[in-house]
């Protein structure tokens, strides 16, 4: 797999009572997956950003640029 430098932010949802899996670098829906666990949705977060990768690819689209932190 690319490695690849993307947030990934995982959230508990109440309404929907699970985690849910998010990349702010990418527009369009919010939430890309979700699962009961925490560790369930890192796994699926992984797959989720790399299915991204994949669509982008195939449509012939650029990745968005990632949003990088700097440490001090």
């Amino acid at each position: 797999m690319t490695r690849l430098k993307y947030q990934m932010v995982i959230q508990w949802s109440d309404e929907d009572d699970c985690f849910l899996v998010g990349f702010p670098d990418f527009s369009g829906q919010q939430w890309r997956t979700h699962e009961e666990t925490y560790e369930a949705a890192v796994i699926d977060g992984i797959e989720a950003l790399e299915s991204l990768r994949v669509a982008y690819e195939a449509a012939g689209d650029p990745l968005p640029e990632p949003t990088v932190c700097r440490a001090a």
